[in-house]
């Protein structure tokens, strides 16, 4: 029974896990886009005031 040979299957398991871990990674990663920080404005903007349109 094939099945009880560890030998071929284990390498075969290894050998996938590795080019899985290796190739898709850095497919995933370059479909991934990551926000640019903005700079903030050190000066505060006057607010403008509201007018009241009653009074």
């Amino acid at each position: 029974m094939p099945q009880l040979n560890p030998g071929p299957w284990f390498a075969i398991l290894v050998f996938s896990w590795l080019v899985l871990l290796t190739i898709i990674p850095p497919k995933v990663t370059s479909h991934k886009t990551f926000n640019e920080p903005t700079t903030q404005n050190t000066e505060k903007s006057k607010p403008t005031p509201w007018t009241w349109p009653w009074t």
